[in-house]
């Protein structure tokens, strides 16, 4: 949704305690789940106008969100 973070505890709810689980026991996991929270906050902000950079800038910023949450949604599931 516009202008909502997606957490992705949130998106996963079923995967809460696996995501917990890997973001202390997995730095692969752990560093790739860092990135995605600071890219969905930069989204977030610029959704809200906080910042307002180009079109393709934020287009590009989505799609590398979609792509690390499809990264560690494969990762929970491996699990």
């Amino acid at each position: 949704m516009y202008g909502e973070h997606h957490r992705l505890a949130e998106e996963f709810a079923e995967y809460k305690d696996r995501i917990r689980e890997l973001k202390m026991n997995d730095a692969h996991f752990a560093k790739k789940y860092t990135e995605y929270a600071e890219v969905d906050d930069e989204v977030y902000r610029i959704e809200e106008e906080i910042e307002t950079p180009s079109d393709v800038y934020t287009e590009t910023l989505k799609k590398r969100r979609a792509k690390l949450k499809d990264e560690l949604y494969s990762l929970l599931r491996e699990a």
